[in-house]
Formats: C-alpha cells, structure tokens, sequence
C-alpha cells in the first residue's frame, strides 16, 4: 500500500493563498483550498458549534440560578401601610429588593441525561464535519481524474495531429516532384482534418473537465486556472487482491459515516432516560433575602423612617423546598417518553442501513479495483502492441509500401489504444484511493502516505 502510485499524485507545493491564480494546482492544493472555502464545510462547521451551545447550555442548567429583583409603585386611594399593616388612604411610595436562587436538587436525572446525550451529539457533530470534507475530497478526486484524463487525450490528439501533419507535409513534396499523386495528397489532407476535428473536441473536453473542478472548489468566475499534469511514466501494479469483507471490517471502525451513526444512537438512548426522568418526582430548593422601603406622601407623612433605616431593619430571609409529584399532564410525558423510543429504532434501521451501504460501496470499489487492474494491464499491452505496429507501418508509408487508408486506421488505432491505457491507468489510481479512504477514514492519512 505505501508504494502506491498516488505518492506520484499527492506530491505536492505549498502555495500561499495569493499565489493559486499564478501556480499550477497540484491535487494536494485543490484538496486544501476546497477544505478552508468551501461552504457546504463551513455550514457543517457552524452546526456543530449550534451542538456545543447546547452542551455548555445543559451543563449550566444543573447549576443554581441567582436573581436580583427590584420594584416601585406609587399607590393611591386605599391601600395597605406595610409598616402598621393597617388600612390607609394616603397616597404613598415602596420599594422592595430581593435577592433569590433556587436549585433543581432532583428531576429524575433528567438533566443528567441530558447533558450526557448533548454530549454525544457533539461528538456526532465532529463525525458529520469529517463526512462532509471526506464527501469533497471523493468530488475533487473525481474531478481531478476527470482532468487528468482529457487533459491525457487532449495531448495524444496533439501528437497524432502533428504527426499527421507531418505527413502531409512530405507527401505535398513528394506530389510536386511528381512522386505521389494528388489523390493520396487528399486522402492524407482528409486525415488531417479528423484528426484537428479530435484535438479540437479533446481541447473541448479539457476545458470542460476544468470548468467543473472549479465549480467543486468554489473558485470566483473568471479566475485563471490550471492543473499540473504530474507524471504518470510509471505506474506500481502490486499483485494484491482487495478482499471486501477485511476493508470492511476495518472501515466499520474507523469511518465517520458509522461513527456518526453510533454516537446518534448512544444520544438517543440517554434521551430516552431523560424522558423517562420527567415521570419522577422533582425536588426544588431555593432562597430569598428581601428587604423594601416605604413612604406616606403628602402633608399626613410624619415621623417616617430613612431610606437607609428601613431598608436595614426591613430585611428578612427565608428557605424553601418545593416537591412536584406528576400525577396527570395531558399525555405530555408518555408521549415524549414514546417519541424518544421512536427516535431511537429509527437510528437503529439507520445504523443498520448505512453499515449495508458501506458493504456495497467496498464491495464494487474491491470488485472494481481488481478488474481494474486487469483492464490496465490489458490496455497497457494493447497500447505497446499498436505503438510497435503504427511505427512499421509508417515507415512502409513513408516508403510507399501501404496507401493512406491503412496508415490511417493504423493511427486512429494507436490513438484509441493510448486513450484507453490513460482511461483505465487513471481509473486503476483513483479507485486504489478511494480503498484507502475506506481503510483509514481520514483524507489527510491518505494525503500524507
């Protein structure tokens, strides 16, 4: 696995954020771009800072709240003289201030739970965002093949149009010393223009391929791009078969899309511990301390207190326990306790799910990796066989023992020899990759092996 051919690939710059419109993109810079701009991360990101606020929110409700209140009122006409306690109708002023805390003592370990279950969605949070950078870095490898393939063929049309142009070339002196006739000049001008008409569609393709590696990396419109074609002289074929059931058994630790699953799971549990919570007694204790002024207005106001005086001698105090038994709360309860159940075989079915998906997709990427590899290794012959041949036959050209026809079917065969050794060459690389996603869990191993 370390002498993978990607370490080809994955050679790459380190460029400063200034300098990607002047330097070619390697794959490890299209991968580290993507992962800082794009925004489907950065919204991920902001989901699992929403989870963390509620974490720090459900630790800081098991502790005791601490409230400072005050209140004025002017009263008139009949009312009730704190002092005396007796009835008066003099207009007067109060004022009070207290000072109170209470403190869920027990709620059934609800929040307990609840805390415990916020906790593992944060942890469900961290898995998402690494499925969500895993899930672009598949799109840019993708992409990337994409570019690399057409830009592959865009460089074979070349090479076979100059090729033929060449020819075209010799074969006009040749007409006007009069050693060709001008019928062949026009066979060989007919395949000139094919082979322009590939390069052109080949250029085509390339531009095309680049046009959406740049929409994957987000990049503004009217940016200069280009990508830096690595080299691909030589690829490692090992002789290893890929065995679904041990990647699988590997991925299954290691892939956040499980574990993602299975922190969701282990939440739901302690959510439903949380509901069941709610049907026990709840015991509340708490304490004020109060104290107030109060005045008589007007020319009935005599011999009254300070301000200072009365709010010193008019302080008191007081502790309090309140228990709360749920007797009846309109199916409140019951139903949360039910929904939360639901919520929790409904992750289970989604567990269960996502590990028969994961088996499918290592099962086609081993199947396909090692048909792969026989495909390449099929083509690679192919082409050196075709390569061999279009040499012998343009020297019998050139030295007028074949007509064009044959010349020209012997390249338009060597041209789709070459395509398809690039096609499944470039294939049998990123489908090796993709493997090692699944066997490691984290792009940046792959990155950085």
């Amino acid at each position: 696995m370390k002498r993978m051919v990607f370490t080809i690939v994955l050679t790459s710059i380190i460029l400063c954020p200034g300098s990607f419109a002047q330097k070619s993109w390697t794959l490890d810079d299209c991968i580290t771009y993507a992962v800082s701009n794009n925004i489907q991360v950065k919204r991920q990101l902001l989901s699992t800072e929403s989870l963390k606020a509620d974490y720090t929110r459900s630790k800081l409700n098991m502790l005791p709240n601490l409230n400072l209140e005050s209140d004025g009122n002017l009263g008139f006409g009949r009312s009730i003289d704190p002092v005396t306690n007796l009835i008066t109708f003099h207009e007067n002023m109060s004022n009070s201030y207290s000072l109170n805390s209470s403190l869920n003592l027990f709620s059934g370990l609800s929040a307990i739970n609840t805390l415990e279950a916020n906790k593992y969605m944060v942890r469900a949070g961290l898995e998402s965002e690494k499925i969500a950078i895993n899930t672009l870095v598949v799109n840019i490898l993708g992409a990337y093949y994409q570019v690399l393939y057409t830009k592959g063929i865009e460089n074979s049309a070349k090479a076979q149009l100059s090729q033929s142009e060449k020819q075209l070339f010799r074969i006009r002196k040749n007409v006007e010393t009069g050693k060709e006739a001008v019928s062949v000049e026009y066979e060989m001008e007919s395949r000139v223009s094919e082979d322009r008409l590939n390069y052109t569609v080949a250029v085509n393709s390339t531009s095309q391929a680049i046009t959406e590696l740049k929409q994957i990396l987000e990049l503004e419109p009217g940016s200069s791009f280009e990508v830096q074609m690595p080299s691909l002289d030589t690829v490692y074929i090992a002789d290893e078969q890929y065995r679904p059931d041990s990647v699988f058994d590997i991925a299954s630790q290691v892939l956040p899309r499980l574990k993602e699953i299975n922190y969701e799971l282990r939440a739901s549990e302690k959510q439903i511990a949380a509901a069941k919570g709610s049907i026990l007694p709840k015991l509340v204790v708490g304490g004020s301390i109060y104290t107030g002024y109060y005045e008589i207005l007007g020319s009935g106001a005599t011999g009254q207190e300070s301000f200072s005086s009365q709010i010193r001698n008019n302080n008191s105090q007081s502790l309090s326990a309140r228990l709360q038994v749920p007797i009846f709360n309109n199916y409140s309860y019951a139903r949360n306790i039910k929904l939360a159940k639901i919520k929790k075989n409904d992750t289970e079915l989604k567990l269960e799910l996502e590990k028969n998906n994961l088996y499918t997709d290592i099962e086609n990427a081993c199947l396909n990796y090692n048909r792969g590899k026989d495909e390449y290794l099929a083509a690679l012959s192919n082409f050196e066989y075709n390569k061999k041949s279009c040499e012998v036959l343009r020297k019998k050209f050139e030295a007028g023992l074949i007509d064009v026809t044959d010349y020209s079917a012997a390249s338009m065969n060597l041209f789709r020899a070459e395509t398809e050794a690039e096609r499944t060459r470039l294939q049998l690389m990123i489908r090796r990759l993709i493997i090692k996603f699944y066997s490691t869990g984290d792009y940046r191993s792959v990155l950085n092996g």
